[in-house]
């Protein structure tokens, strides 16, 4: 068994995106993979910071410090945009208000 694996790091935007495969250290962090992939300094106009970053390996929320494994693929999500319960209030609302008024 060698001591390096092969991960990929993936960003989006609805607009661009970006997937990066990397050959690293076996006992490499997700933080370490972002950091090495360029990925952040592939989008300034879209400031990533390394410290806030929600990471996931394969769509399941991992730290920062996660120990990657061969074959991973380190995910970088962006913010949200609006509260997605705060969505479905305002739409359950004005569903209310127009059934009365219709």
């Amino acid at each position: 068994m060698t001591d390096e694996i092969e991960v990929e790091v993936v960003f989006a935007l609805p607009e661009r995106q970006m997937l990066v495969k990397l050959k690293l250290p076996g006992a490499c962090t997700a933080r370490e993979a972002v950091l090495r992939s360029g990925v952040i300094a592939a989008f300034p106009e879209h400031p990533l910071d390394i410290e806030t970053l929600k990471l996931g390996i394969f769509s399941k929320a991992v730290k920062a410090d996660a120990v990657l494994r061969d074959k991973d693929r380190v995910e970088i999500y962006r913010p949200l945009i609006a509260d997605p319960k705060m969505v479905r209030r305002a739409r359950a609302e004005a569903g209310k208000v127009m059934k009365k008024g219709g």
